[in-house]
């Protein structure tokens, strides 16, 4: 068997990032292993070592299945279902086709397989539950860590920012995710008494990583405290992430990269509808600080009212934790090198 294809056009790059390890299982089986992905996870999957090429899934349905046709793919493994990505992989022709089953679609698919968190399970990490995908065509890991590996080039954008702002050690905050921007109404106090802590705690400078979309809210952040915004492409991210002390943010693609550099990581979950087991950076050298804040009955990121939980985020609680972190991962270096 030569060549297999893994599907993971969905969700966001953090989805991306923890479905690559199935390319590391799939490697065990097969030659070479592909990834076809959403345009924007495009640059995130380049940097994964267990991936061999990133196609995009941007075209029609027929499109896209005669290009993987002509590729010719003895397997393919689809992470994140839809009647879309059934089809393709049907209409593709590749004879070994896995999916999710319970679904109107999952007739597609020659290898069916059940999530486990259909089944209740909210403890299982997300990595476990998609190498379920894997181990039904007998390819499995034991090492299920996600590995992100910036270029060179990546590392040269990272240190010149640094050089020229002249930034020695610091740490990497991130205050947003989707819903701050979709909703308009993200506190920032929290955050801003955030870095304040973290600064004066790790006597380092913060640096607010985030995206164009949050540029406002970290201006905000930042006027009231001692960060400095930063961003970059999301290489010379990774490659900053693994120059850093550590990583100390809400739950994000950003986080799942910082772990997948090897960067001692902290995540952030504040909402009582979080599932940080399910979601929480998956590495060696990470943790997470749960929600603590009494939040409204059925509250959710998408439907809260107040962000109260953000305004009030629990500082000593995660400085403590970053802390405690950041001494294990003196004593435990990664497994991996990230140049």
């Amino acid at each position: 068997m030569d060549r297999a294809l893994l599907y993971c056009a969905g969700g966001g790059i953090g989805d991306s990032i923890i479905a690559s390890v199935v390319a590391r299982a799939l490697r065990t089986r097969y030659r070479y292993v592909d990834a076809l992905t959403l345009p924007h996870h495009r640059d995130a999957l380049l940097r994964i070592p267990d991936i061999d090429d990133v196609l995009l899934d941007d075209g029609s349905e027929n499109d896209v299945a005669r290009q993987l046709q002509g590729i010719g793919y003895d397997a393919v493994v689809v992470t994140w279902a839809t009647a879309r990505t059934a089809r393709i992989a049907a209409r593709s022709g590749i004879p070994v086709r896995v999916g999710q089953a319970r679904r109107l679609y999952s007739s597609s698919f020659t290898h069916r397989v059940t999530v486990r968190s259909e089944l209740g399970d909210v403890t299982t990490p997300w990595v476990q539950i998609l190498l379920d995908y894997a181990r039904v065509i007998d390819c499995d890991v034991a090492d299920d860590v996600p590995r992100f590996v910036p270029t060179e080039a990546d590392r040269r954008e990272a240190q010149t920012w640094l050089t020229e702002h002249d930034v020695g050690p610091f740490v990497l905050l991130h205050a947003t995710n989707a819903i701050a921007t979709q909703r308009n109404r993200w506190p920032t106090q929290g955050w801003s008494s955030l870095a304040t802590a973290l600064a004066q705690a790790c006597n380092s400078r913060i640096l607010l990583s985030g995206s164009r979309a949050d540029d406002a809210i970290s201006a905000e952040i930042a006027a009231a405290s001692a960060a400095r915004p930063v961003r970059l492409s999301i290489g010379a991210f990774g490659a900053l992430a693994a120059l850093s002390r550590g990583f100390c943010g809400i739950t994000t693609g950003s986080m799942h990269i910082a772990a997948a550099v090897g960067a001692p990581t902290l995540g952030i979950f504040p909402f009582q509808s979080d599932v940080p087991d399910r979601w929480g950076p998956h590495s060696t050298r990470s943790a997470v600080v749960r929600a603590s804040y009494p939040c409204h009955p059925g509250d959710t990121k998408e439907r809260c009212i107040d962000y109260a939980c953000i305004e009030h985020l629990d500082v000593p609680r995660i400085v403590a934790a970053f802390s405690a972190l950041i001494r294990c991962a003196q004593a435990q270096p990664p497994v991996y090198s990230s140049t």
